[in-house]
């Protein structure tokens, strides 16, 4: 390959490095007596090591140590302006990139001086860059068509129906990927009332994060006023993950059973350790009836946004503040607590305050003294799923359409989960700047995430001001009083020197997955130079999804090709432990005996369970709309009902003399025993009464159908 200057080579080099996955730099470069270039080194990005005396700087602590002193590079001999690659060494120390994280190596990201303009045009004429693929002069289309387009294309998406469009996207889904999971509950006129789904990707993140939950009803957007339940969870990163989204029709006990049931039954009925809710009795109702394992919680925040109200004169006081605030989050055991309680009610004269009685009850629901053994990710609210619940606000309204969110929700969980790739190739890159040289502490930064290692740092870094007294020490297990400089509490800890065990009365690593400074205390005395293994929670740490494997990671290209790819790693897994099986067996007559059984027994037990696959798929899909009634998937879904708004609506505010105009009554005539029976009222009522009267829902729907397009000409008002 021959090249012949600087930016040639270097952009040579930098396509090579993208394929492989790798950041390429520049490096040594050596020149003649008169200046001119004879040899040129482009190396990996990692080449070299991180120079210590930096690693105290103050701006050097959010980044990352990313040098690992790779020895890969491309050199270049240069005679008479040729450069000639004249050595390479492809031989990494280091992970590279995988294909959809290339994106992210800094060698790679550039923007070209043509998409810049493009993109600064379209940002100052207040569009989105990408609704526009250039200039308007180079695009060949007016702005009507661009319109006309988009209109067909709505149309198209919305053929056949809100709801019917919303179940072919499912199916459509669930074709392309076997571990989509969706259900559908309508009523007896066949109207979608409740619906649910997740894809693979989620119930993964489930399986990796799903021990602790928020859950959230306070959204509503669209033109059927549904309810929008969204299910959230907290990756390693400390980031919003998106597990599941639901649309109800009514807030009512059993449309929360059937959710959490239909929820619980997408992610293989494994229960979370904690969720939390708003306080609401119908939600309260089922997560008792389902959630039957799981600690309740209920949000903080709006506890105590409550008091703010409630107690508004008190809460203005600062001495009952502090005492609440003791109360609300200071306590770590429950007599600890009831002291608190009985104290304060007692100095301000609250033993029969309504509101403070009830919270009072609710006790197990909101004070963390009583759930210190439960792990609940550091999580005090939901206002995890409230912001998650902001988003969507912001792009949909009342007008839109259920398909049209179901995409937006797609979407946004694209850009969700890109931002966790980011977050884990950044991880890989380097490891954080360490405050002080410690072998825990160099551990921790290796198991961690970042987010999670500043987490860690603190509590270590926090153990110097611990001090610790051994009370006793009994055939190696030792107990020690640790006390914080400047508070009064004492902490009980036990350490087990043989299996170091350690427990504390704090409870931060069963609450929070972190150890707490006393315990980090007790092993720094001991001198252990890394967490043990039993302390270092997975959920937290770089490797969370390892060994995980999605339907996408096998082959995008269909779902025959996913099916496929996937019979053939377990046709190579049992092949590889078959072959050393058989030639073991083969030594003797009584092992080839043995294996010939079993290999019958296993055949029977096979083909057994695959008769009963078949039979149970096909139950599952003769019900695939959950308890609906409606067991042909070709049947016909209709909308939800529309359910009318309170408040300010989208609808064009009609003028003063529209206003003023008298409003006829309409009387409608319709053919039935007797004949020529006359009724009046409204659209609701003329359906009921022929539901009544024809017992023929088919026709009862036509004719409201044709009442309400009476209606939408304008000239027709409905009443009662």
């Amino acid at each position: 390959m021959v090249v012949y200057s600087d930016a040639e080579a270097f952009q040579v080099c930098n396509a090579y490095a993208l394929r492989k996955g790798f950041s390429l730099r520049k490096g040594h470069i050596r020149r003649d007596k008169s200046n001119n270039v004879t040899q040129r080194d482009f190396l990996c990005s990692k080449e070299g090591f991180p120079l210590f005396k930096d690693s105290c700087n103050d701006n050097m602590v959010d980044k990352l140590t990313t040098r690992t002193g790779c020895k890969a590079l491309i050199r270049f001999s240069v005679n008479q302006g040729v450069w000639k690659i004249s050595h390479v060494n492809s031989i990494h120390n280091h992970e590279l990139a995988k294909p959809e994280e290339r994106q992210f190596l800094r060698s790679g990201r550039k923007i070209h001086d043509a998409h810049a303009g493009v993109i600064s045009s379209m940002v100052d004429a207040g569009i989105k860059p990408a609704e526009e693929v250039g200039g308007a002069e180079n695009v060949g289309f007016t702005k009507k068509d661009c319109q006309n387009f988009l209109y067909r294309k709505k149309f198209e998406t919305m053929e056949g129906g809100d709801a019917q469009s919303l179940f072919n996207h499912f199916k459509e889904r669930q074709a392309k990927d076997s571990k989509f999971f969706y259900s559908i509950q309508v009523d007896q006129l066949n109207r979608m009332t409740n619906f649910f789904w997740r894809d693979d990707r989620s119930r993964l993140d489930y399986d990796c994060f799903g021990d602790a939950l928020c859950f959230d009803t306070t959204f509503r957007t669209n033109k059927y006023n549904l309810i929008c339940a969204v299910f959230v969870g907290v990756n390693h990163h400390r980031k919003n993950v998106l597990l599941g989204c639901a649309f109800l029709l009514d807030e009512s006990t059993e449309s929360f059973v059937w959710l959490f049931k239909t929820f619980l039954e997408s992610m293989g009925n494994k229960q979370p350790k904690t969720i939390f809710i708003d306080e609401d009795q119908a939600m309260e109702n089922a997560i008792e009836q389902v959630f039957m394992g799981t600690r309740h919680r209920l949000c903080t925040w709006h506890i105590a946004h409550n008091a703010t109200k409630n107690i508004s004169s008190l809460y203005a006081n600062p001495e009952f503040r502090t005492h609440f605030n003791k109360v609300f989050g200071g306590c770590q055991s429950v007599p600890e607590f009831e002291v608190a309680w009985d104290s304060m009610t007692s100095k301000f004269n609250l033993q029969t305050h309504p509101w403070l009685n009830k919270l009072y009850n609710l006790r197990n629901k909101w004070c963390p003294a009583f759930s210190l053994d439960t792990f609940f990710a550091n999580m005090k609210s939901t206002q995890r799923v409230e912001s998650t619940n902001n988003v969507f606000h912001q792009m949909c309204t009342k007008t839109t359409n259920i398909i049209e969110f179901v995409l937006y929700y797609e979407k946004k969980l694209e850009d969700m989960r890109l931002i966790e790739l980011q977050e884990d190739f950044r991880c890989k890159q380097g490891m954080p700047h360490l405050k002080v040289i410690s072998g825990i502490l160099c551990h921790a930064a290796e198991v961690y995430t970042n987010k999670i290692f500043k987490f860690f740092e603190i509590e270590y870094m926090s153990c110097l001001t611990v001090r610790l007294r051994e009370v006793s020490n009994e055939e190696g297990v030792t107990i020690y009083e640790a006390t914080e400089e400047g508070h009064k509490r004492v902490n009980t800890i036990e350490f087990i020197s043989h299996t170091s065990m350690v427990s504390y009365s704090c409870k931060m690593y069963e609450a929070k997955g972190i150890l707490c400074r006393h315990a980090l205390r007790v092993f720094d005395s001991k001198y252990l130079t890394s967490i043990p293994t039993q302390y270092v929670l997975k959920r937290w740490t770089k490797t969370v999804k390892e060994g995980m494997l999605l339907s996408s990671d096998l082959d995008d290209s269909s779902p025959q090709g996913n099916l496929k790819s996937a019979q053939s790693l377990r046709l190579s897994q049992l092949m590889h432990k078959g072959n050393s099986l058989f030639s073991l067996a083969s030594m003797s007559d009584w092992g080839a005996h043995i294996v010939s059984e079993k290999l019958s027994e296993a055949m029977k037990l096979v083909e057994k369970d695959i008769k009963a696959k078949k039979a149970s798929d096909k139950v599952k899909k003769k019900n695939s709309l959950s308890t609906s009634g409606v067991q042909d998937d070709d049947q016909h879904i209709l909308d939800p009902p529309t359910v009318r708004a309170k408040g300010v609506t989208n609808k064009r505010l009609k003028s003063a003399l529209e206003k003023s105009k008298k409003v006829a009554k309409v009387r409608y005539t319709l053919k039935m025993s007797p004949p020529n029976t006359v009724v009046s009222g409204n659209t609701h009522s003329i359906w009921l009464m022929a539901v009544d009267i024809l017992d023929n829902i088919t026709l009862a729907l036509q004719l409201q159908e044709f009442l309400e397009k009476c209606a939408d000409v304008g000239n027709i008002e409905l009443m009662d």
